[in-house]
């Protein structure tokens, strides 16, 4: 058994797409094992192939209030089969002569770890993947994230990683590390954390070059199962942090980085509310901190009662995304109904009583799916429009392993069961009609 304790690089890797912005997005699965193994005594070093801020940049990136801001663009070749789609496709990220240099001022890692997030970003994880492989040859690459666990066999075989994971990367890491490096790691709080969040570190968010948001995460799992949303598949079973765990992490990176945005990118962060959200909420309120929440991921409308709309409020909310779909509330709608219209129309009106202004709410609406009625899109934009808030379209990618992944394959104009690229949502794989898509070009420039 091998006593020294290994050096373990962990990578971001690039985007490859049609269109990328930072939306307050970090590989925190990769950062919380880049924790747990710095808190075990393992050398841990971190590249960032997006990094908005790498030393080499000129000039000043630009920042939003909110901490977004656009990534470095660079145009590549379109993907095979998309060669006369006439889009512009590119690699968003730092140079790749910055990620070599980066790479070889590091010294040399034991065993290597590359995350992975959209099916459909997985040429950016093989680039990835082939430079590091040309500077370290004979360093093991370990690939995980979400794409490695929708697309395993996909990814074993485009990949020149040395192992592809599924799944949560904690209760893997002691079998993985001793295998490729014979260091034995002491995984006790790792089987503890199977059941309790809490006994997790914060992600290493500290190792980014710099700090301008933090994501976080209250819970993992979500109790519903949406047809098009993979949730439940990565992860079975809710599982929810505890508010002081929360409001001590969102203290931390306050207190110690000065961060003053944060993103909330839980599947269900109302759910189980006052048992949880609301004492979070509460104690953030009474700490007096001057900081800013946001929510991408959406909230579930039946929980957004005036109590909650009005701590979420007070305790420093900015934007609120709802997760809506749809405005057609009839029984006979084609996918699960959450809400209904009266529940809609309280959640709102429970917002802007609480203070929220009409330019902070955004509802999510489901746009492309396959056999869509797109009438019905643009009635439920103008229905929400007229409800005093922001319509938000959310163009649907087909996901493996999601039930309605065999209903886009038969529907798709594209082969998506053959290459993720094709399941991207800019290309709309399942909307065929001309008109369809001219329809949806009209939607996307739908004057508010």
């Amino acid at each position: 058994m091998k006593t020294d304790s290994p050096h373990i690089l962990c990578i971001n890797p690039w985007i490859h797409d049609f269109a990328a912005y930072d939306f307050w997005a970090k590989p925190l699965g990769l950062l919380t094992l880049a924790a747990i193994l710095r808190d075990k005594g393992v050398k841990v070093s971190y590249i960032d192939c997006l990094d908005r801020f790498h030393p080499k940049e000129s000039g000043v990136p630009k920042v939003l209030w909110d901490g977004r801001g656009p990534f470095r663009k660079t145009q590549i070749d379109l993907p095979l089969g998309l060669e006369n789609s006439g889009k512009k496709y590119s690699r968003y990220g730092i140079k790749p002569q910055w990620f070599r240099a980066d790479l070889k001022q590091n010294k040399p890692p034991d065993l290597i770890f590359i995350t992975s997030l959209m099916t459909y970003w997985a040429s950016g994880v093989k680039e990835t993947i082939e430079i590091v492989k040309q500077v370290y040859p004979d360093v093991p690459v370990v690939l995980g994230g979400i794409y490695a666990s929708l697309c395993y066999d996909y990814a074993k075989k485009d990949t020149l990683a040395d192992l592809v994971i599924k799944g949560s990367g904690e209760q893997q890491l002691k079998k993985i590390i001793k295998e490729f490096t014979g260091f034995e790691l002491d995984d006790t709080d790792l089987k503890d954390s199977s059941n309790s969040l809490d006994e997790s570190p914060y992600p290493a968010l500290d190792l980014q070059t710099k700090i301008v948001y933090a994501p976080i995460l209250t819970s993992r799992g979500c109790p519903f199962s949406c047809e098009y949303c993979a949730s439940s598949f990565l992860e079975p079973k809710l599982r929810q942090r505890s508010p002081e765990n929360v409001f001590n992490e969102i203290k931390h990176w306050h207190q110690n980085y000065q961060v003053k945005n944060y993103a909330f990118y839980d599947d269900a962060l109302l759910v189980n509310e006052k048992k949880y959200a609301f004492p979070l909420f509460e104690k953030i309120i009474a700490a007096k901190m001057n900081v800013f929440f946001h929510t991408p991921n959406a909230l579930h409308i039946k929980s957004i009662t005036y109590e909650a709309a009005n701590l979420m409020f007070e305790a420093g909310f900015k934007t609120i995304r709802l997760g809506l779909e749809t405005t057609d509330f009839s029984n006979q709608r084609s996918y699960d109904i959450k809400v209904a219209e009266n529940e809609f129309f309280k959640a709102i009106e429970n917002l802007k009583k609480a203070g929220f202004e009409k330019k902070q709410i955004g509802a999510y609406l489901l746009c492309g799916l396959p056999d869509q009625n797109l009438d019905e899109v643009e009635k439920s934009m103008q229905f929400v429009i007229q409800a005093g808030i922001m319509p938000v379209l959310a163009y649907y990618t087909p996901i493996p392993h999601t039930p309605m992944w065999e209903k886009a394959i038969k529907h798709s104009k594209y082969n998506i069961a053959q290459h993720p690229v094709f399941t991207n949502n800019t290309l709309f794989p399942c909307v065929n009609s001309t008109l369809d898509l001219k329809h949806i070009s009209r939607l996307k420039n739908f004057k508010i």
